[in-house]
């Protein structure tokens, strides 16, 4: 049997449907923090006790980041950087668990790294709730930043879909693993940091 917590999410999940993954991955790729973690694997158990179609949830997955995500990007390329910095500042920014800190954070990333810190930033859980903030600020291109958040995010639910799926059909290696499954996700995520950085050094060596 599978532990109350994950039957839980299960249950929830189940009765929330495709619309539910929509709607709960545009949150986490809003400023709301809200883990995919709980999000999709769920969803992908399921698929693989045939309740659910695991190609309908990638896509949904998808697609609510891509919609967060673009959220995001507008406030801040309508609104500007002084008055987004002006508005972590206040009291339900830090609800939200908003600052400043973690806004020039992802600011930081952004200006190292260029339009391709969308898509990396989507496989940090530290900065894939804020990286289309500077975009925004930086008034990157709409159908680049579409691009290459769609690939971050669609690289990060199939890494999510795919563990969901394998544990839906190995339940006794979920519950004894279980515990490491966050660290696995962070450490998959500053591993594609450490590859693109390599092969940036080794790009601008050959320049």
């Amino acid at each position: 049997m599978i532990g109350s917590f994950v039957q839980w999410m299960l249950e929830l999940t189940s009765g929330m449907g495709y619309t539910g993954v929509f709607a709960l991955m545009a949150v986490e790729s809003s400023f709301i923090p809200f883990p995919s973690e709980i999000v999709v694997p769920p969803a992908a158990y399921l698929a693989a006790q045939g309740e659910m179609n695991i190609v309908v949830i990638v896509l949904a997955g998808i697609l609510g980041s891509l919609v967060g995500a673009t959220i995001n990007y507008w406030i801040a390329r309508s609104l500007g950087r002084l008055v987004v910095y002006e508005l972590v500042e206040h009291k339900m920014a830090k609800f939200l668990l908003l600052n400043k800190g973690k806004l020039e954070k992802a600011e930081k990333h952004f200006v190292d790294y260029g339009g391709i810190s969308t898509f990396l930033g989507r496989l940090l859980p530290a900065i894939r709730q804020l990286i289309s903030l500077p975009a925004g600020f930086a008034r990157m291109n709409f159908a680049k930043f579409l691009f290459f958040t769609g690939l971050g995010s669609g690289l990060w639910v199939c890494v999510l879909a795919a563990l969901g799926y394998y544990f839906g059909e190995n339940e006794e290696v979920l519950m004894s693993n279980f515990t490491w499954l966050s660290f696995g996700f962070v450490a998959l995520a500053f591993l594609v940091l450490l590859v693109f950085l390599f092969c940036r050094k080794r790009w601008q060596l050959t320049k």
